[in-house]
């Protein structure tokens, strides 16, 4: 009982935030300049045309009653029908969350992997010079603009020495046979090596330093001094005492990172033409397609919801001197 308390407080915590995007989301979108139906409505159409167009999106009603139908539709599972598209906007915004989620998590494993074993070594050899000369390109990695440093990989890698395709999930007449036959070939990796690779050298500074200040803190605790009075090994000090202690920041800060790595693949995706929820959004918000910009926005707010809140309760369950409160 006393755990299932804390997880419904959160549950409750995440509903009311959920609500709160919604609505955000709701207004925001209204409030925009332009006209919605400015792509349909044709110079020749007479008033009562343009004023069936927008009652057949049930833009005629007032502000108060299209926020009812909408949460009404929500509730239902609804989020609507594209008006760019005219079909409903979770046929097409689902199948492009696999994309967007296999980028994010691909880089972010590159990201970690890495930042955790140059993080470690950084601490056990402080106050040499690959330390002081590490630094500073972290810092530079973690400041370069996503777009800036994508269009570098692409014009080095790509168009220049033609390693790896310039965009897309496949190559032109590529066909398969289902989702996994497609995201296990070698043509869909060889498209994905390029924006996850991007979003991997700019990720990969938080877990470094994180890990690195860590290592530095649980290295001047009694356990590692006995384990070196011992006469244990450097290494086996490191990584046995020190590096597992250090690591629980580490694991609760990568379900964070998934949601924030989500805001990020608007941009790389933009630029390196990756099929996914980011693209998509983007095209979305430039038609003033309101349906379409709302659910690939709450889609992936529901996402960075989610993650923030299984972070919290992770960092909870595996630090028993965290309370629920």
């Amino acid at each position: 009982m006393s755990t299932l308390k804390p997880i419904g407080s959160r549950v409750l915590q995440m509903l009311l935030v959920l609500w709160t995007v919604v609505t955000i989301l709701f207004l925001m979108f209204r409030l925009m300049p332009g006209n919605p139906m400015a792509a349909y409505i044709d110079p020749n159409f007479t008033l009562e045309q343009q004023e069936i167009l927008m009652a057949s999106f049930g833009l005629d009603k007032p502000l108060w009653q299209q926020y009812l139908i909408y949460i009404g539709n929500l509730l239902q599972g609804n989020l609507g029908e594209s008006f760019t598209y005219r079909k409903p906007v979770a046929d097409i915004i689902f199948p492009l969350l696999p994309n967007t989620l296999i980028l994010t998590f691909t880089s972010l494993i590159v990201a970690y992997a890495f930042g955790i074993l140059a993080g470690a070594y950084l601490a056990w050899k402080r106050g040499n010079w690959v330390e002081q000369a590490a630094i500073p390109a972290v810092l530079t990695t973690r400041a370069m603009p996503e777009f800036w440093l994508g269009m570098v990989l692409l014009a080095v890698f790509s168009f220049w020495l033609g390693w790896f395709p310039a965009g897309g999930t496949r190559t032109a007449g590529e066909s398969y046979d289902g989702y996994f036959a497609l995201y296990t070939s070698r043509d869909f990796l060889a498209h994905l090596a390029l924006p996850a690779l991007t979003l991997a050298i700019y990720s990969q500074g938080l877990p470094l330093l994180l890990m690195r200040s860590n290592m530095l803190d649980v290295m001047k605790e009694d356990f590692v001094t006995m384990a070196r009075i011992k006469g244990l090994s450097s290494w086996t000090v490191v990584v046995r005492h020190a590096a597992r202690n250090a690591l629980l920041p580490i694991m609760t800060s990568f379900a964070i990172a998934v949601g924030y790595q989500l805001q990020g693949n608007v941009v790389v995706e933009t630029v390196f033409s990756w099929p996914g929820l980011g693209r998509e959004l983007v095209r979305a918000v430039s038609a003033s397609d309101y349906p379409l910009a709302q659910g690939a926005f709450l889609l992936i707010a529901v996402v960075v919801i989610l993650m923030n809140m299984i972070a919290d309760l992770l960092y909870a369950l595996l630090d028993p001197r965290v309370g629920h409160a």
